[in-house]
């Protein structure tokens, strides 16, 4: 087996952790590129998207801080609707820090739990 990446170490340290103490919550997972954000709350149990956002909307553009703080808070206006209000976060292989911490306080805000 080849040498992981140390952002895919770090991801499937994440992952494994979130399972052990996740139970039956759905899982918020974010994902960053540099032009973009995306968040997407996924229900592992039945192994379908329940709800998801992200700045290629036509409301923000771009991947800055700013983006990142409206994207939370569409994720969590779609999460209600959905019916959802206890997630587990996912940042992936990617840290807590800017955009990933902009969007899960952002979230919070919203009235989602974690």
């Amino acid at each position: 087996m080849a040498k992981l990446s140390l952002f895919e170490r770090r991801r499937r340290r994440v992952r494994s952790a979130l399972r052990a103490r996740s139970g039956d919550k759905p899982r918020l997972s974010v994902h960053r590129t540099g032009k973009h954000i995306y968040a997407q709350i996924i229900d592992d149990a039945q192994g379908k998207t329940v709800a998801h956002a992200s700045t290629l909307g036509a409301k923000q553009s771009g991947a800055n801080v700013d983006a990142a703080t409206q994207v939370g808070k569409d994720i969590a206006d779609a999460a209600k609707k959905a019916g959802v209000k206890t997630v587990v976060f996912d940042r992936g292989g990617f840290l807590f820090h800017g955009r990933v911490k902009a969007l899960a306080d952002a979230a919070r805000e919203g009235g989602l739990e974690f």
